[in-house]
């Protein structure tokens, strides 16, 4: 026991070595990788960059999925031991970026707002890690250098669909996602229920338009729309268990009408999240039921579509747990935070809805540098002294479940 514990303390400490070795490595993988942005399902020059930097690294066993995602096998020692897989997703965002640095995007109305540019450059430098330490440990680890987070389907389910998650079978996914609301340095986990599910709502609310000042000829789809904006919060706060979280959002109404001009139809966009897929059913049929019966009773009719996302994402507690420990091994114990339910939504929820999986945040911000600004914002940036961490902790991570 005590020989074991010596050699992972070294293999600890090679990791960490490692890790500072390619820190600017990696940092200017990351800005190229920033300045070059390409949305869901368009990673063509990404995947591109990616394949060359891991044939660069040595490593060319590497198989294309999902059009525009790769997954990439290192073996160990004794590959059949045991199977693990880590992932990181490469699409941007439609957002101009608003930051004045000098890698900033180049191509106009995109930009990679919500991190996954350093999700990849973390990735390509913890398989430059493990890579080098191969023969040192047993087992085989897969990574999926995911497309297509940012949009329905889900880049997650078409890897799953290619057979990313076969040949070989991974016992467990591990995944890390920036967080700009923790300082940089620190990791945050939570074990069990993590992550909503997401659907989108789209409402097309149809009347009789006219004048303004005859209202009585009409049938005024902008009020029929008000009703059925406030009737539908009800789904929330009177159909809902008050433990289950829920959130019902919407975040577009467009009346093309003017200050005398009721338009014909009113066009609403939304979103529905929750953490239960039983409820989540039972609300569909309740917003539709709510929304028709509105619609007709004012006199109009209303198109409602569901478009059904993203499955809740639930962390695995003892493949957590695991993590954590680990992860406190690697950074210490005051760098390894506990986090709350996030009502945002992530395609890795797949994964875990079929084997084990461990979702966790990498701390980005850093309010000294003005580092503060949230994901899918123009402004949104990190602190680079995050991939000092990122790439040797999921290193170690993996290593450490793979000895399990």
């Amino acid at each position: 026991m005590k020989k074991k514990k010596k050699i992972y303390k070294m293999l600890k400490d090679k990791i960490h070595q490692l890790s500072d070795k390619y820190k600017s490595e990696i940092i200017e993988l990351r800005r190229h990788l920033h300045a070059n942005p390409e949305l869901s399902f368009e990673e063509t020059n990404t995947v591109a960059f990616v394949e060359e930097k891991l044939r660069s690294f040595g490593i060319t066993h590497i198989e294309p999925k999902a059009e525009t995602g790769l997954v990439v096998i290192i073996e160990g020692k004794n590959p059949e031991k045991k199977v693990i897989a880590l992932r990181g997703d490469m699409d941007a965002l439609p957002i101009v970026e608003a930051n004045d640095v000098p890698y900033k995007s180049t191509n106009p109305g995109v930009m990679h707002a919500c991190g996954h540019d350093v999700h990849t450059s973390s990735l390509l430098g913890t398989a430059r890690i493990l890579n080098e330490l191969k023969d040192e440990f047993e087992g085989t680890i897969k990574l999926f250098f995911q497309p297509g987070e940012e949009k329905i389907p889900g880049g997650a389910s078409m890897m799953i669909r290619d057979g990313a998650l076969e040949n070989p079978k991974p016992s467990a996914v591990i995944g890390q996602h920036v967080m700009p609301f923790i300082p940089v340095g620190k990791v945050g986990f939570r074990k069990g229920m993590y992550m909503a599910s997401a659907d989108e709502l789209y409402l097309k609310v149809k009347g009789k338009g006219g004048h303004g000042a005859m209202p009585e000829t009409l049938v005024d789809p902008v009020l029929i729309s008000a009703h059925i904006l406030v009737a539908l919060q009800q789904v929330v706060s009177r159909k809902a268990d008050p433990k289950t979280p829920s959130v019902l959002s919407f975040g577009k109404v467009i009346a093309e009408g003017a200050t005398n001009v009721i338009p014909n139809e009113v066009n609403i966009e939304g979103t529905f999240r929750t953490l239960n897929e039983v409820w989540r059913k039972e609300a569909h049929s309740q917003m539709l039921k709510i929304a028709n019966g509105i619609a007709e009773g004012m006199g109009g009719e209303v198109e409602f579509e569901i478009r059904k996302g993203y499955p809740f994402l639930k962390n695995e507690p003892e493949l957590t747990q695991r993590a954590i420990t680990a992860a406190e091994e690697y950074l210490g114990k005051e760098n390894v935070l506990d986090i709350d339910i996030w009502m945002a939504a992530e395609d890795f929820s797949y994964y875990t809805q079929e084997i084990d999986g461990c979702f966790y945040r990498l701390g980005t911000r850093n309010e000294a540098k003005g580092i503060i600004s949230s994901v899918h914002t123009p402004t949104f940036d990190i602190d680079e002294d995050a991939l000092g961490i990122s790439t040797g902790l999921m290193a170690y991570i993996a290593l450490q479940e793979l000895k399990q």
